[in-house]
């Protein structure tokens, strides 16, 4: 049993609600054994510049429902990605001996690393450097291994939820096309859980054979068979990463490249509303890309509770020893799950069952 006496909490990667909920409860639970809670800026850019502050319970007082994260994010990477017969390598750069002497420096027994498989994934290499973290899964993409939900995706949903909600009046008053574009990189939770939720006509994921996911002429049979059905209108969810077979299965992307090695998706809702508009079809294309929106606003009750037991739980393992895991939900139980082993099932992809339940749904 580790000698706790101060833990190191970063939050990074993309923000979500639910984040301070667990940086709340994190506080909480340590101050209830006397330990001091250090919190860094903006990611693994923090313990990199040892740029900490302290976190006490007034410091955490009052932001249980507010999204995004006191503390601040980015994508910032000490390794480097290389490729070496083929595989990915993760290199270690000065920035990984910067973190190691300032974690040293602050004197920090245990670091608490909040984030997606990004974040976690630096947390899971640092192991092998002596540091000794608990992950805590958050992510609106939900698509992380080794727990059923990350903090983050119920508030998602509940905004495409909403979104889908109101765009239904001005699809059915105009007589339009709407094609809404959400997350999603190589999983389509927030398109499934949120066309099923928001009454969608078609959705449309990553997931699907390597040729594509989705085929523009399978949109146009469902618009027309509404349009048979005297249904005037046709509201689509299309998921930033799901994959055009008239494209070869190449995602639509910007061409920028992130510090993990991601290109920025984006454009396959307005790629698809061109392609439809070249289709003998009398209702109009629109399309509504909801990005950012998705991340933002409180956090839902769902996610607060969530996070909070998160928090409790990351700090309980560190207690017990129990490092180089995160912090899974499992039905209602919260596991110590290996990082390596959750991170192996990065991106986790949507279960079978709800996309067949989609498909019948929603066929298209």
């Amino acid at each position: 049993m580790p000698n706790v006496k101060k833990i190191g909490v970063l939050t990074g990667g993309g923000d979500s609600p639910g984040i301070n909920s667990a940086l709340r409860a994190i506080v909480r639970r340590a101050s209830a054994e006397g330990i001091e809670v250090v919190g860094f800026r903006d990611g693994w850019k923090g313990p990199i510049e040892g740029d900490a502050q302290p976190l006490t319970l007034a410091d955490v007082s009052g932001i249980l429902y507010m999204g995004g994260t006191i503390l601040g994010t980015s994508r910032t990477n000490p390794f480097r990605k290389e490729k070496r017969d083929g595989e990915v390598v993760w290199e270690p750069t000065e920035k990984v001996d910067a973190i190691v002497e300032n974690l040293e420096k602050l004197s920090i027994d245990a670091l608490i690393a909040i984030g997606g498989d990004d974040t976690l994934g630096v947390a899971h290499r640092l192991a092998k450097y002596g540091v000794k973290a608990v992950g805590i899964p958050q992510t609106i993409d939900n698509d992380i291994g080794g727990t059923d939900y990350a903090i983050g995706f119920h508030s998602a949903l509940a905004t495409v939820t909403d979104a889908l909600d109101k765009l239904h009046t001005t699809a059915h008053a105009h007589h339009r096309l709407l094609i809404v574009e959400v997350m999603g990189r190589d999983s389509g939770w927030i398109a499934v859980y949120g066309g099923l939720a928001g009454g969608a006509d078609v959705i449309l994921v990553p997931e699907g054979p390597p040729e594509g996911s989705f085929s523009v002429d399978d949109v146009e049979k469902v618009v027309k068979r509404r349009l048979a059905q005297g249904k005037r209108f046709s509201i689509v969810v299309v998921a930033e990463g799901a994959r055009p077979r008239e494209l070869g299965g190449r995602q639509v992307a910007r061409g920028e490249v992130d510090a993990f090695g991601h290109v920025q998706l984006g454009g396959v809702g307005y790629w698809l509303a061109d392609e439809l508009k070249k289709r003998d079809l009398p209702l109009t294309p629109r399309v509504t890309v909801l990005a950012y929106l998705q991340r933002g606003g409180i956090a839902t009750p769902f996610d607060r509770l969530l996070a909070t037991r998160f928090g409790v739980k990351a700090v309980e393992f560190a207690l017990e020893g129990r490092f180089d895991v995160l912090t899974g939900l499992w039905g209602t139980e919260i596991r110590a799950v290996p990082l390596g082993e959750a991170l192996a099932q990065c991106p986790k992809p949507v279960d079978p069952e709800l996309l067949r339940v989609a498909k019948v749904i929603c066929p298209g």
